[in-house]
């Protein structure tokens, strides 16, 4: 097992990629280029996490998160693809997709939501989809996440007992204990057919989340061709003087009462 990141060393780097993150953003706003990041992998393999950290300090305008609900009544008669085209991206967009159009491949797969023939075809048709994809321009990259069998409980029982998180557990995810090895079978058949040379997978070892994602965060910097983009100062204008205005008396305001107050009060106390 490679040995943890230490957190200081960790946070300082972070910061770094996140600023190289920040710079490869510009550039794509200036290009126009599309990017989809696919992050993929076991229940609680950290994939929310990374994707939190990716996007920080980057436009909510220009990066947009994408994690779908379960698909609609409708939305199953449609192609299967169908529901994942209205989210890719325009020029000068990033599309970092919290799962993705492979939970056909996975969680569909192993728990019996889709047909054998509906599987099937997907493993036939995303190929083909993606090359389509890349094709047109858009830079696709896939990212899977592993972690360990022992691991991924831990995770698990550490979110069963933080009310914080403890949303993030589901039946589904719960069951991918006694199905390990159904999910296992399944990826590996899933990068048999899908691991393309135009959109290959790459794995990340997230067992130390912290190694993960920076692991993750500077591969994908390097996989995307961007340059330094020359951004213009913005200059603080000088505030100009009163032109007489006086503000209406606060008492007219619905002011939110001041809980900071009681809470500063009560620590002081």
């Amino acid at each position: 097992m490679s040995k943890r990141m230490p957190k200081a060393l960790y946070k300082s780097e972070l910061k770094a990629l996140q600023a190289r993150l920040v710079d490869m953003q510009a550039w794509v706003q200036a290009s126009g280029a599309r990017i989809v990041v696919i992050f993929e992998g076991r229940d609680a393999a950290g994939k929310g996490s990374t994707i939190k950290r990716v996007s920080e300090y980057l436009n909510p305008r220009v990066t947009r998160i994408v994690a779908l609900p379960t698909p609609t009544e409708r939305e199953k008669t449609t192609w299967y693809f169908q529901r994942y085209v209205p989210h890719l991206p325009a020029a000068g967009e990033i599309v970092l997709m919290d799962r993705s159009w492979y939970n056909r491949a996975g969680v569909e797969h192993v728990m019996g939501y889709c047909t054998n023939a509906e599987y099937h075809r997907f493993l036939h048709q995303a190929p083909i989809f993606e090359r389509m994809l890349v094709e047109d321009g858009i830079i696709l990259l896939k990212y899977w996440f592993s972690v360990s069998d022992v691991e991924q409980e831990r995770r698990f029982h550490d979110r069963a007992r933080d009310p914080m998180r403890r949303w993030k557990l589901s039946p589904n995810d719960v069951s991918s204990i006694t199905k390990w090895e159904d999910y296992s079978r399944a990826k590996d058949t899933m990068f048999v057919h899908t691991d393309i040379p135009e959109s290959p997978w790459f794995e990340v070892d997230n067992e130390d989340k912290r190694r993960g994602r920076v692991n993750m965060m500077a591969h994908l910097l390097s996989q995307i061709p961007s340059e330094p983009v020359s951004r213009e100062d913005i200059v603080i204008p000088e505030r100009p003087a009163s032109g007489g205005y006086e503000r209406p008396p606060r008492d007219d305001d619905n002011a939110v009462p001041d809980y900071a107050a009681e809470v500063i009060a009560r620590a002081t106390a």
